[in-house]
């Protein structure tokens, strides 16, 4: 597995076609609420398995901290350390770029995954695309 930084075009699709098949085909998502007007602005990830897209996430800074965003893995990834190597390389990238605190928003579902990776929930539950979320943080 290797998680690169995009800086193709091709990257970048590949990055969309992980994330178009995990949260709009599989989770359901409008494909309208998936790819957003913060595409164009984002750093955006992608993992590749034996030259494969396979995960993807993409970094954001918004007052001064970073915000983590879109972390998906492929179905056949799960629980193989797909979404730890994700989440290292962004982490990396934020401390490169001097950010001190991340944040995301996690599917709760996820929350313990994000935990065993240091973040902790700040926020309570709330509702977004039709999925409960918990905003988490992180200080690097």
């Amino acid at each position: 597995m290797e998680v690169r930084i995009v800086e193709t075009s091709e990257e970048l699709q590949d990055a969309f076609s992980v994330r178009k098949k995990v949260f709009v085909e599989e989770q359901g998502v409008p494909i309208e609420e998936e790819i957003d007007q913060y595409e164009d602005t984002a750093t955006h990830f992608v993992l590749y398995d034996n030259g494969s897209p396979a995960g993807a996430g993409r970094f954001r800074v918004l007052d001064g901290l970073g915000k983590v965003e879109r972390i998906c893995v492929d179905s056949s990834l799960r629980g193989k350390g797909a979404g730890k190597a994700i989440m290292k390389k962004i982490e990396e990238y934020a401390k490169e770029q001097e950010i001190s605190a991340l944040k995301l928003n996690a599917q709760t579902h996820a929350i313990p995954f994000y935990e065993s990776l240091g973040y902790g929930v700040v926020s309570e539950e709330f509702m977004d695309a039709g999925i409960p979320h918990k905003t988490m943080k992180k200080y690097l």
